[in-house]
């Protein structure tokens, strides 16, 4: 079973919160269903995988997934991805503000999308001013 400190550790060194907002202004050819997605995940390379599971165990939500990586350099990876908005607010959320990470970047990049998932509650992201103010405030995500 694995312990919160090890969570922590893993998440500070593999583990990224995101948000994939999608910017009113930019007219492109490829849009994205939804226009904003907040994500929590973890990618580990092949061999690793069993500790991506037993995440997906210990939290009780999200999905592994294999992630084709096609540079010659890289190895192949799976992903521990959580995109629900519910298990995040209840889930992941809570559980990184009672076990604090450690490395600095991470921290911030955490109360970044924290401000992001609040605003989304607000309902921030269903104007075109909303979606504007959540892409300047994922800009500041390392």
């Amino acid at each position: 079973m694995l312990s919160p400190e090890y969570i922590i550790g893993l998440v500070d060194g593999e583990g990224s919160f995101t948000a994939y907002i999608r910017d009113p202004d930019k007219v492109g050819t490829a849009k994205r269903r939804v226009y904003v997605e907040p994500r929590f995940y973890i990618k580990l390379i092949e061999k690793d995988k069993d500790i991506l599971y037993q995440l997906k165990e210990y939290f009780g939500c999200g999905s592994v997934y294999f992630q084709r990586d096609k540079r010659s350099n890289h190895q192949q990876c799976y992903r521990y991805e959580v995109f629900n908005r519910d298990d995040l607010k209840k889930i992941i959320i809570p559980f990184f503000r009672k076990h604090s990470l450690r490395f600095v970047s991470k921290k911030h990049d955490f109360e970044i999308f924290c401000e992001i998932m609040e605003r989304i509650d607000k309902g921030e992201h269903r104007t075109n001013s909303g979606l504007k103010n959540l892409c300047r405030i994922k800009a500041k995500m390392h």
